[in-house]
């Protein structure tokens, strides 16, 4: 018996409906063997930490071994007690307790020891060990890592000008208390009376244009023991972190960026003591002798110009930099140089325009104007990438 186009019709689409949902049930297939093949991002992470360390430090175990132990007896080694501290911030948890959350699991328990041959200690363990180790053992660590990437040349491509490492020095708050907690803390009153209990850190970080922030050197803005004049301060701990970046890098040059509150003397007298070169941001107002000297010599100076205009799809923007060159101040050789930064289209809420103005020992010409102004700016990167990150993004530093 002939069947009916409407029931023909039928089959077909019943027929094509059946085959599009195989195809549809073979595609989920494939996605979930493909998901369960690729590593997770916590996987992928440890492939990459492995295989740096495996490909820079390959002696690291060795190294934390080097770390005279502080205890007579003992559970954990010394070496797994570092390692734990180590992971603590690799993994971004936070807190010692948040790692301590994921000790109790089996899975990432087993996996941990199977991944690094070590056990995996409390953390409070951790803690009361790392507290009575002195900071003496474990900068040498630091500074023994920083020169192996040295050596190997892996830093030399973000160097300024080819020859410059960048270093960005500035001090950030640790910790803050309503009392007391030591005898080194700082204090501070505010207009209300209510007096801040604080300890401030001075870090010098190498940093490059693709936004790494090393660690160099740490010096804690701490006041000293009994009775004392004044407080501990910024630029007096300057004078201590400069002795131990030259006396541990003593052959590195180094061009050292920061904010306004270095342009003085004693800062120029230790650049020129160690034959560093700097980059410093300058206020309008400070050293009003330079500022008397720059304000007579731009007139007189119009070619001392450059405009740069850049695209980023369809926003532009205009550079405009102005620069002088041997500005004496207390027997030192200074140059200028400002850039004023405009954006096309102007975003809400944005000034029309930047200004960035900075002191360097460098001479600044045509050519070398634009790169001088950028690695100034990248002072910024010590705030972003170093202490923001450290704060922030999951590896507390200010976590009590």
């Amino acid at each position: 018996m002939k069947k009916s186009p409407l029931v023909l019709r039928q089959r077909r689409q019943h027929r094509k409906a059946r085959h599009t949902a195989q195809r549809q049930a073979q595609r989920r297939a494939q996605r979930r063997t493909a998901a369960a093949a690729e590593p997770s991002r916590g996987q992928a992470v440890l492939y990459e930490l492995c295989k740096t360390i495996h490909h820079f430090f390959p002696d690291l175990l060795e190294r934390r071994r080097q770390v005279e132990d502080c205890r007579q007896k003992s559970d954990y080694t010394l070496v797994e007690l570092l390692l734990a501290a180590i992971m603590l911030f690799v993994f971004q948890q936070g807190s010692r307790n948040a790692l301590n959350n994921k000790r109790a699991e089996k899975k990432f328990k087993t996996h941990y020891e199977r991944l690094f041959k070590l056990r995996l200690p409390h953390l409070d363990t951790v803690h009361r060990v790392l507290c009575r180790l002195p900071d003496t053992e474990l900068e040498p660590l630091k500074h023994s890592l920083v020169k192996t990437l040295l050596e190997k040349k892996v830093l030399h491509k973000y160097r300024l000008f080819g020859r410059w490492f960048v270093v960005a020095v500035d001090a950030t708050g640790v910790m803050s208390f309503s009392e007391p907690h030591c005898e080194h803390c700082l204090h501070r009153t505010s207009t209300t009376g209510k007096t801040t209990y604080q300890h401030q850190v001075l870090e010098a970080k190498l940093i490059t244009a693709s936004g790494l922030a090393i660690s160099l050197a740490t010096e804690w803005i701490a006041n000293p023991a009994g009775e004392y004049d004044k407080q501990d301060c910024e630029r007096k701990a300057l004078v201590r972190l400069a002795a131990q970046l030259k006396q541990q890098y003593p052959r590195l040059p180094i061009c050292l960026t920061a904010d306004g509150l270095y342009p003085y003397q004693g800062f120029f007298d230790l650049c020129r003591q160690y034959g560093w070169a700097f980059i410093l941001t300058f206020q309008d107002g400070n050293l009003p002798t330079v500022w008397e000297e720059v304000q007579g010599l731009l007139p007189l100076t119009p070619a001392q110009r450059r405009h740069e205009r850049r695209y980023h799809g369809a926003t532009a923007t205009d550079q405009t930099f102005r620069w002088l060159n041997h500005l004496d101040y207390g027997g030192h050789t200074l140059a200028w140089l400002e850039g004023v930064e405009v954006v096309t289209p102007q975003k809400k809420g944005r000034p029309p325009h930047s200004r960035f103005v900075h002191l360097t020992n460098l001479t600044v010409t045509a050519i070398t104007v634009v790169e001088l102004s950028r690695t100034g700016r990248f002072r910024w990167k010590i705030e972003n990438e170093g202490f923001n990150t450290q704060k922030h993004l999951g590896y507390g530093l200010e976590h009590k």
